[in-house]
């Protein structure tokens, strides 16, 4: 089920969102829910206490808190929802494409090019589906992006998710659990028991260690070296990574 938010102040516009949704959901049998608001404070405020969607229409000017503004307030908390921002205008382009947005979508919207629009978001919301996890964190139900995943460690019974550019995650599920559903995937190892870690961010592997480009050092049981090394350059060489 794709959930999808529509945020304009303009109730004729919200009532054309809608009609033209029904219409695509039935003629491309498509399973779709979606919600309508008057206020992107009334979406902040619905998104704060939990609410997610994957996909969001915003108009970018609205009264108290413009359409921009709410995207940057709503990438705080979610850095995967598709945004697409519905204008009159193209003056607010770059500021838009500057807060993660999928599209620029012109007004007025006619049926063909909506269609076409949803064609492809929901495209993209396929192919994050296949290559992202969702877990259970300290922030809500988050869906984590695989190429982002760098590495996972657990300590206690606490699991930290290591993202790109130093972000962490933290969920109380089990490291076990969490191999079982990304290892068979490939591209993942788990060199330790503690530790599962993406190929794409290894810099080296020694006897002793491996190495990730963020720095950080993950031990290697003594014995296991030549596996974790002939894993490493299978991956490598399936991704046609390496250069003799």
């Amino acid at each position: 089920m794709i959930k999808i938010a529509f945020c304009d102040d303009d109730l004729s516009v919200l009532n054309e969102l809608s009609v033209l949704t029904d219409r695509y959901r039935v003629s491309h049998n498509q399973k779709i829910e979606y919600t309508v608001y008057i206020s992107p404070l009334e979406l902040l405020a619905a998104m704060e206490r939990g609410t997610r969607y994957d996909i969001l229409l915003l108009d970018v000017l609205m009264p108290g808190e413009n359409g921009i503004e709410a995207a940057r307030e709503i990438r705080t908390w979610d850095n995967n929802v598709k945004i697409i921002f519905l204008t009159s205008s193209a003056e607010f382009a770059v500021q838009s494409y500057a807060v993660g947005a999928y599209f620029y979508q012109l007004k007025p919207i006619w049926e063909d090019s909506f269609d076409r629009l949803l064609d492809s978001v929901l495209a993209g919301c396929a192919r994050d589906e296949g290559d992202s996890l969702i877990l259970k964190c300290k922030s809500g139900i988050t869906r984590v992006s695989l190429a982002q995943l760098e590495y996972c460690e657990v300590i206690g019974r606490i699991l930290l998710l290591h993202l790109s550019r130093g972000k962490v995650l933290e969920s109380s599920g089990r490291l076990d659990d969490l191999s079982g559903q990304l290892l068979p995937r490939g591209g993942f190892l788990r060199p330790h028991r503690s530790y599962l870690v993406n190929m794409d961010y290894i810099q080296n592997i020694s006897y002793r260690a491996i190495t990730l480009f963020c720095l950080t050092e993950i031990p290697i049981p003594r014995g296991k070296y030549a596996e974790l090394k002939n894993a490493f350059l299978e991956h490598a060489f399936q991704e046609r990574q390496v250069t003799i």
